[in-house]
């Protein structure tokens, strides 16, 4: 593997692989004053996506594996393209898997989505009933303020957070300009809280983050310390403006193969059931050499229908499974 390699790919975590990165180049140090935070562990998200055995679950082309790098080295958004199935969101949990870095950030982008959606979300109408009950939180405005997802990635803590920004090509025409000045700048303000800075005990309020903790921010800016590892991904179903891919390291993620494929279904179902189960990878892959493309998720859920359903039918096990292996633009027969 070659020697300047960051993130390899090769399943297990090592958190201290992210520290050995060097400094950032110049213009992408950021310097914010760090902030205490405990980021979360990775959860069950990263655990569905990624399987429970300790196999290398994201086994890349060296190029591949450059460009990840590359983007971690430049402190770059990710900008990853591939047909649905193809591992871009998995690719996500497996860097925050890797190296250590927690709970993945997950922003689902939607055709409504804006800006602020990630950034963080004010409850008006919550603190207005709270002040008419006599409530004495009505006066604590940080309960009522929390971070999206890109917002608390954005939070000056001393290691990244992974930020994934699901399927950005669903997005209206606005927001991929709009991510401009947040990615290359690393900071965003609250105008709820720059209005109130100047006043007595106001200059410091504590917001919840999205996952659930509470951090300060001054002066009503949020500005970041070390870059988040942010991965954006798109099915290909627009294009993107130029401003966005020249401050992007863009990569174009094929279908899991031989060597991941196997490394998939290893992780999901161990050693055991791949070697009963090789018929249906082998069925898998002679219905994409016919240039039929099947999402890889169909072919774990084939494996798992055959393990269980077709007990009671041993005989049936590739019929049954190809119930599920079938392409998804020709419906059933």
């Amino acid at each position: 593997m070659t020697g300047w390699f960051i993130y390899e790919g090769v399943g297990g975590p090592d958190p201290d692989k992210i520290d050995r990165r060097p400094a950032p180049p110049p213009w992408r140090d950021f310097d914010a004053e760090p902030v205490p935070y405990e980021v979360p562990d990775i959860d069950t998200a990263t655990q569905r996506r990624l399987g429970s055995s300790a196999v290398p679950m994201s086994v890349q082309d060296v190029e591949t594996l450059e460009l990840i790098n590359a983007a971690l080295y430049l402190r770059r958004p990710l900008l990853v393209t591939g047909e649905p199935g193809s591992g871009k969101s998995t690719l996500a949990h497996s860097l925050a898997h890797e190296l250590g870095l927690g709970r993945v950030l997950q922003w689902a982008v939607v055709s409504r989505s804006e800006l602020k959606d990630g950034l963080y979300s004010y409850d008006a109408i919550g603190r207005l009933q709270d002040n008419q009950l006599g409530r004495d939180q009505a006066e604590d405005i940080g309960r009522y303020i929390r971070l999206g997802p890109l917002g608390t990635a954005l939070i000056a803590a001393e290691r990244p957070r992974v930020l994934l920004i699901d399927e950005l090509d669903k997005s209206d025409i606005d927001l991929p300009n709009d991510l401009l000045n947040v990615l290359e700048e690393g900071e965003f303000g609250i105008p709820e809280l720059e209005r109130i800075a100047d006043r007595p005990g106001q200059e410091t309020v504590h917001v919840l983050t999205d996952d659930g903790r509470r951090v300060p921010v001054t002066r009503g800016r949020v500005r970041c310390r070390a870059f988040p590892v942010v991965v954006m991904t798109s099915n290909r179903e627009r294009e993107f403006p130029g401003p966005l891919l020249r401050r992007c390291v863009s990569l174009d993620l094929e279908p899991p193969r031989d060597q991941r494929l196997a490394a998939m279904v290893l992780a999901h179902f161990g050693l055991d059931a791949y070697d009963e189960n090789i018929d249906i990878v082998d069925q898998f892959t002679d219905a994409e050499s016919d240039g039929t493309l099947l999402p890889t998720d169909q072919l774990l859920n084939a494996i798992f229908l055959a393990q269980h359903a077709a007990r009671q039918q041993p005989g049936r096990r590739e019929e049954i499974a190809g119930l599920l292996l079938r392409p998804l633009d020709r419906g059933p027969r």
